[in-house]
């Protein structure tokens, strides 16, 4: 069967919105939704049809604990938690952050996420049933991307609410990093700590090589 890069935007004060590509980065699909039934519902139809792979922009589950590892930059080095750090996030948002490629919204516990993490924790949930799930992060993608010519998409308007157009170019750019991570172009960072990583459309320019590696492996 061919493949279909799905890319999803997560909200809860309005609709969250899909988008559905081929292997050539043409839109084939794409909608808004409002309950993880819903998309569920319709990536199913896809699935008989394609393999998915889906990437949402969302946590992909809460920490268990408080991390218990802090990133130095400026001596670019793990450290120990203090009495003072919050002790928030993964090991794939440190990741991200060490390396300026957006600013994380650092996943706490499940019990203090806001409730559009806990929509993401179960769309994961629910969608690894019919396909592949990734963590994207279209933010980063941005970063990474910036005077690429190279990764490209078809839009298709007709499904386009003018209210959400930045919602739909984030489950765009969320499909193209799928899209470019399954066809070899890009990478996946953290997931050292066992909670998930974060896939990237192009590998990371400077790997800061410490950061990489999570301080208790």
């Amino acid at each position: 069967m061919q493949n279909l890069f799905i890319g999803i935007d997560v909200q809860v004060s309005r609709p969250c919105v899909f988008v559905a590509a081929d292997a050539s980065g043409t839109m084939v699909d794409s909608g808004w939704f409002k309950t993880p039934y819903e998309i569920f519902q319709i990536l199913e139809g896809l699935s008989g049809i394609a393999d998915l792979h889906m990437g949402i922009d969302a946590s992909r589950v809460p920490l268990a604990g408080l991390r218990k590892w802090y990133w130095n930059g400026a001596k670019q080095q793990w450290r120990k938690k203090t009495a003072s750090d919050k002790g928030l996030g993964r090991h794939c948002e440190v990741v991200i952050k060490a390396h300026n490629l957006a600013n994380p919204q650092w996943t706490p516990k499940r019990k203090d996420a806001p409730a559009w993490m806990q929509l993401g924790f179960e769309l994961f949930r629910i969608l690894e049933k019919l396909g592949t799930t990734y963590e994207a992060f279209p933010s980063a993608s941005y970063t990474l991307l910036h005077d690429d010519a190279s990764a490209e998409m078809t839009i298709n308007f007709s499904k386009v609410r003018k209210r959400g157009t930045g919602d739909l170019f984030d489950a765009m750019t969320a499909a193209a990093t799928v899209r470019e991570f399954v066809q070899g172009r890009g990478c996946q960072v953290g997931g050292g700590d066992g909670l998930g990583s974060i896939i990237l459309p192009r590998p990371l320019p400077d790997p800061i090589k410490p950061v990489l590696q999570w301080p208790d492996h």
